[in-house]
C-alpha cells in the first residue's frame, strides 16, 4: 500500500516541483519514518511551494511561519488569552497546532524561540502553562534555511539540528526545468497571498505556481498510519544493525570530527532505511537502503574541527570517506 501512495506522491509532486526528485524522496522517506527534514538552500527554489503541495496531497492543514529577529515563543507556540465575557484565560492556538508546519528561515530566530520547537519535534506534544497538549498525527516540520547569508541569523542549537531525521540540500533545478517553470508563469502568471488577522506570516492558501491548480488528495490520516504501521512491519537483519552501528560509530573516531553522530542518529537511520524500504515496495532493509540515506540523516550530525573546517573538509566528504571504509554486509 505505501509504494502505491509513495509512487503517486513522487509523480505528483514532481511534477509540480521540477528536477528534484531526489529531495522529493527523501522528504516523503522522512515523514512516513516520523521524522522531521531541514532543507538547505538558496531563496526561490520552491521550498514554500513543495510543503504546500505535500499538504495538498495527504489533505492535511499546511501552516507557515516566516521566523524572524522579534519572533517570540507564545507566537507559534499560542498563549492564554482573557475572556472578558466568560471572566476565564483561554488558550489561543499558534500556527504550530498543525500537521504540517514549515519554519521558513528557521535560523533568522533567537535560539530562545528555535527551543520551542524542542518538545513537539521530539514529543509530539506542546506544554502551555503546565498543560500538556498531544498533537494530531500526522506531525511534520519542515524547515529551511538559507547557506550563504550569516547576517542576522543564529545557528541552531546542536539539541534542535539532531531533531531533524534528514537535513537535505536542495539545488537549482537545471536550465531545462527552468525554462519548463518559465513557461508555466509566462501561461498563468500571478501570485496570491494571504496573511493571517495576528500579523504572522503563515498562509492558509497555496501561492505562487501552486495557485495554478488545487491538486487533489492522494491519502489521508487513516491512510498515512495504516503505512506507518507497514513500515513497523519491515525486517531489518542482524547484519544490517551491524552496518548502521559501525557507520555512526566510525563519525566519533574520525580525525577531522570533534563529535560524532549520537545513538539518536543510528535510531534515526534505522527508521528512514524501514520507510525507504517499504516505499521500494520491500518488507526489508538492505544495506543499499542505508548507504543510500547516511549522507542525509548524518550530515548534519557530526561536529567537525575548526582546523578541519579551515581545509575546506565539510561532513559531507567525511561521511562518504566513512562509507567506503566500513564494510557493508552482502
Amino acid at each position: 500500500m505505501l509504494k502505491n501512495i509513495a509512487d503517486i506522491l513522487k509523480e505528483r509532486l514532481n511534477s509540480r516541483v521540477l528536477n528534484q526528485e531526489n529531495l522529493t524522496e527523501l522528504a516523503i522517506t522522512a515523514m512516513f519514518a516520523g521524522g522531521h527534514v531541514l532543507i538547505e538552500g538558496v531563496p526561490g527554489l520552491a521550498k514554500t511551494l513543495w510543503a504546500r503541495s505535500l499538504a495538498q496531497l495527504l489533505s492535511v492543514e499546511c501552516k507557515r511561519v516566516q521566523f524572524t529577529s522579534d519572533l517570540m515563543p507564545s507566537d507559534i507556540l499560542g498563549t492564554k488569552v482573557f475572556n472578558q465575557h466568560s471572566g476565564t484565560f483561554e488558550l489561543r492556538k499558534g500556527p504550530l497546532f498543525t500537521r504540517l508546519f514549515l519554519a521558513d528561515e528557521i535560523n533568522r530566530t533567537p535560539p530562545k524561540t528555535q527551543s520551542a520547537l524542542l518538545e513537539v519535534m521530539e514529543e509530539r506534544s506542546i506544554t502551555i502553562d503546565g498543560i500538556t497538549h498531544t498533537m494530531e498525527e500526522p506531525f511534520f516540520v519542515m524547515a529551511t534555511q538559507n547557506p550563504i547569508e550569516y547576517e542576522g541569523t543564529y545557528p541552531l542549537p546542536e539539541a534542535l539540528t539532531d531533531r531533524f531525521m534528514m537535513k537535505l540540500l536542495i539545488t537549482y533545478p537545471g536550465v531545462a526545468a527552468e525554462k519548463q517553470i518559465l513557461q508555466m508563469y509566462a501561461t498563468y502568471g500571478g501570485h496570491s497571498r494571504e496573511h493571517a488577522e495576528d500579523g504572522l506570516t503563515y498562509d492558509p492558501k497555496p501561492e505562487g505556481l501552486s495557485a495554478l491548480e488545487n491538486l487533489s488528495p492522494v491519502c489521508g490520516a487513516a491512510e498515512i498510519a495504516g503505512a506507518k504501521e507497514e513500515i513497523k512491519a519491515v525486517t531489518v537483519e542482524d547484519g544490517v544493525l551491524n552496518y548502521i552501528v559501525s557507520v555512526v560509530e566510525t563519525t566519533r573516531r574520525v580525525g577531522a570530527v570533534q563529535f560524532g553522530a549520537s545513538p539518536r542518529g543510528s535510531v534515526a537511520l534505522l527508521l528512514a532505511g524501514k520507510a525507504y524500504a517499504a516505499i521500494q515496495g520491500r518488507d526489508y532493509v538492505i544495506p543499499d537502503d542505508i548507504h543510500t540515506l547516511a549522507l542525509p540523516v548524518l550530515r548534519h550530525r557530526i561536529l567537525l574541527k575548526p582546523e578541519a573546517e579551515i581545509e575546506g573538509i565539510t561532513p559531507d566528504q567525511v561521511i562518504e570517506s566513512i562509507l567506503s571504509q566500513v564494510k557493508a554486509p552482502r
